[in-house]
């Protein structure tokens, strides 16, 4: 009972190191974002570091709110929000503007605040929580595949393929993790495969008819391609890799130690170098040291969601934690593998460390949901010992005395 009156339950472990990702933030972004200030004219460091200090302590405070929920809820929670997210991609699909300068069909504004949203974030966190709701609702049922089209591969093709003309990487991200949930949740294998070979064939006739028919739909398969073309051509020089060249250029400068905090030079010549570049940001200041610290950052995150996966007494406790945690530690680790140039560019942010809104916002409720399972781990085991301390008689007569 001792858990109920604690502000943070849960793995404290994991509440420590997404605490220290979000202080280290504070350094790159600052530093980063005289980009945007002196080279694109917009606001000044100072701006935009206080704008990153409020989103991510909003997104603490949603996480801290979000752990409390009992991890049970968020089954009804994900029904319910499933055909909101739905209608959300299809409003945000259907703008045909721009933000920013940017493709606007990732993002809504929200009114009076200022703040771009980005739905398939919020999408992609309400689909893994309804797969897991599913799969731990069939458990023990027989795995027909007919019997799932409609319940379970339906809004999953519908949401990506509402994902997928915008945000390849997202998409891909998502649909290999629903692939590897559905793996674990005891799905059987040979509807996998047959699902995966779909939605590859999906992906390929997609890039076809958007080919051969550009004006249909708006979409970015020629962005994609070039990215492709570009990574697959990366000893030359051009217009297309000028990000990568100068990422490169920032780690290769950094060295063993960095060249200091504040003191980056391709911060100035690095387009998004705040968010979906902020690690080369990262070495170039705090060298080798700093960017294997943020690597073993994540893969201690990684290690308790194993935990927390290992000791919730529910598979869909089991399955929650996965499907909502894994996503985030393989985009960190695609977005530092654009940096150093193992990926194409891909335009996925670094969690809880790039500057943004909504993205951080939805890696924190991600983590929140995550704590809520590990928070019933520890209420169970407080339940386990009242219960014992009940029986022991030892104990009541020390009480009483």
């Amino acid at each position: 009972m001792k858990s109920k009156f604690r502000l943070i339950q849960g793995d404290l472990v994991l509440w420590g190191i997404l605490a220290l990702l979000a202080l280290a933030s504070f350094f790159p972004v600052f530093s980063a974002s005289s980009n945007l200030s002196y080279v694109v004219g917009n606001g000044t460091p100072w701006q935009h570091l206080i704008k990153h200090m409020v989103i991510l302590l909003l997104g603490f405070i949603f996480m801290i709110g979000i752990h409390k929920i009992p991890f049970h809820y968020f089954k009804g929670i994900s029904i319910l929000m499933l055909p909101i997210v739905v209608l959300l991609l299809i409003y945000t699909a259907s703008q045909g503007t721009t933000i920013s300068g940017a493709n606007a069909s990732r993002w809504i504004q929200i009114p009076f605040v200022g703040i771009s949203f980005q739905t398939s974030n919020l999408a992609s966190v309400v689909l893994m929580i309804y797969v897991a709701y599913y799969l731990d609702k069939i458990k023990d049922q027989g795995r027909r595949f007919s019997e799932s089209v409609l319940p379970l591969w339906l809004p999953v093709a519908l949401i990506l393929a509402l994902i997928l003309p915008s945000n390849l990487s997202t998409a891909v991200i998502v649909f290999m993790m629903i692939m590897m949930l559905a793996f674990i949740g005891g799905y059987p294998f040979k509807y996998i495969m047959g699902i995966f070979l779909t939605g590859a064939l999906f992906l390929l006739l997609f890039i076809l008819l958007a080919k051969a028919f550009p004006n249909v739909m708006p979409n970015r398969v020629d962005t994609w391609i070039s990215r492709i073309e570009n990574f697959n051509q990366s000893e030359t020089s051009g217009d297309g890799n000028y990000q990568v060249e100068r990422a490169k250029i920032a780690i290769a400068s950094g060295g063993v130690a960095g060249l200091g905090v504040g003191k980056s030079v391709m911060k100035n010549f690095l387009p998004q170098s705040s968010s979906d570049f902020i690690y080369a940001i990262i070495v170039e200041e705090f060298g080798l040291i700093g960017g294997i610290t943020i690597i073993v950052f994540y893969l201690i995150i990684l290690f308790r969601l194993v935990v927390i996966t290992h000791r919730a007494t529910t598979i869909f406790g089991k399955l929650l934690t996965i499907g909502v945690g894994l996503p985030i530690i393989t985009q960190a680790f695609i977005n530092m593998g654009v940096a150093v140039n193992i990926f194409p560019v891909t335009g996925q942010t670094l969690p809880m460390i790039s500057s943004g809104g909504t993205a951080a916002w939805m890696t924190c409720v991600a983590f929140g949901i995550v704590l809520s399972v590990s928070a019933a781990e520890d209420t169970d085991k407080e339940k386990q010992e009242d219960h014992l301390e009940e029986q022991n008689p030892l104990a009541i007569l020390s009480e009483t005395i």
